[in-house]
């Protein structure tokens, strides 16, 4: 009896041990973003060999140099504008037509509880890089600074040319990308859940190959370096043209988190078009403050006397490869005589400082908005 008991603790106590053994055998969804961004992973992490390959650390010092321009040029000026010019925070954040931008959402709405991005681009697999073969490893991060170079140089993603790229290779899809900015805002990523969207807009965790037709996503949960508030960030590849949601439950899910703030850039022009109605109207109903460039929400939907706006920046005609009709004089009104407050960063399809524009939409109370009407 005596023997018997003897190694019935010693098997409670060993199996502790055990068990962190075998959770260190795998690396955790922190140090694969931290790697894939080019930081070091935890000590003693399965991964730390990979960051002894000349690939690897050649990739560490192209990130280094490209993140210490831009947080020069645009991410700690965005940081500072949005603190003075949007104190007051939701705790959703809408990032319609987003694709994988985390970075400019964290820069412009620091904090937020759930931050919602969707776009086109594909989810992609949860990145495995243990599974990688030795010599991959060069050319899947030479693929990811690619992908990453328009967004690093200019602001914005090009779609259709991240639509193929993202699809290449072993590190494929959104997840990559994702991983990357939140390791190089200073996140650290707690959990990764592939799941899908039921049409009454509930969230299914996704289990082996997407249906044809289902609305695959991502559910990343994180904190800051601080490990305080655990934040989550949801991405969607989704249609979001009034075709596109009838078949999703995309704008449902959204509905269930109640009112928040929005982001707008670069979104190609779409919600100028009547066919994403659907979109346009959820943002001008669901949001308390929205901002955006001229690319978002046409000016002519945020005329009610609820909506407080103010002007930032240079407006300028859109670039050629989009439409005419997308300017708008209202806009011009708006920024013009010199009641536009000046920016000092760029952002946007017109990415240079002394071009760029800014609208900032805020809803404001019902007896605020009565004192303004004439």
């Amino acid at each position: 009896m005596r023997r018997t008991a003897v190694l019935l603790a010693a098997l409670v106590v060993a199996l502790p041990a055990a068990a962190q053994a075998q959770t260190s055998s795998v690396a955790s969804a922190d140090d694969t973003a931290r790697v894939i961004a080019g930081l070091a992973p935890s000590p003693g992490s399965p991964l730390e060999p990979l960051t002894r390959d000349a690939a690897w650390q050649k990739h560490a010092q192209y990130f280094d140099k490209a993140w210490a321009e831009l947080d020069q040029r645009q991410l700690a000026k965005i940081k500072l504008w949005s603190a003075k010019h949007v104190p007051n925070r939701k705790p959703v954040l809408y990032y319609m037509f987003s694709g994988p931008d985390f970075l400019y959402a964290d820069a412009f709405f620091e904090g937020a509880q759930t931050y919602v991005l969707s776009g086109l681009e594909p989810v992609g697999a949860v990145p495995n890089l243990e599974a990688l073969p030795p010599r991959a490893l060069g050319p899947e991060l030479r693929g990811l600074q690619n992908s990453l170079n328009s967004v690093l140089a200019f602001s914005f993603f090009i779609t259709k040319k991240m639509k193929t790229e993202l699809r290449d290779g072993r590190l494929t899809g959104t997840l990559p990308i994702l991983y990357t900015f939140l390791a190089r805002s200073g996140k650290v990523i707690r959990e990764t859940t592939l799941v899908s969207l039921n049409a009454d807009g509930t969230v299914a965790p996704l289990e082996g190959a997407l249906a044809k037709g289902a609305n695959p996503g991502a559910k990343i949960a994180f904190t800051g370096a601080d490990g305080g508030l655990v934040q989550t960030l949801y991405y969607f590849n989704t249609d979001l043209s009034d075709w596109g949601l009838k078949k999703s439950g995309f704008l449902a899910f959204c509905k269930g988190l109640g009112e928040g703030d929005s982001f707008v850039k670069s979104a190609s022009y779409l919600m100028h078009s009547d066919n994403f109605s659907s979109v346009r109207d959820f943002l001008v109903a669901n949001t308390a403050t929205l901002v955006q460039d001229d690319s978002g929400v046409p000016i002519r939907f945020l005329e009610d006397p609820s909506w407080r706006l103010s002007a930032f920046g240079r407006y300028l005609t859109p670039i050629s490869i989009f439409p005419r009709t997308t300017y708008q004089p209202k806009m011009r009104d708006l920024f013009a005589n010199g009641r536009a407050e000046p920016l000092d960063f760029g952002v946007g399809y017109r990415w240079r400082p002394n071009e760029s524009n800014l609208l900032l939409a805020v809803r404001e109370s019902g007896e605020r908005a009565d004192a303004r009407r004439p």
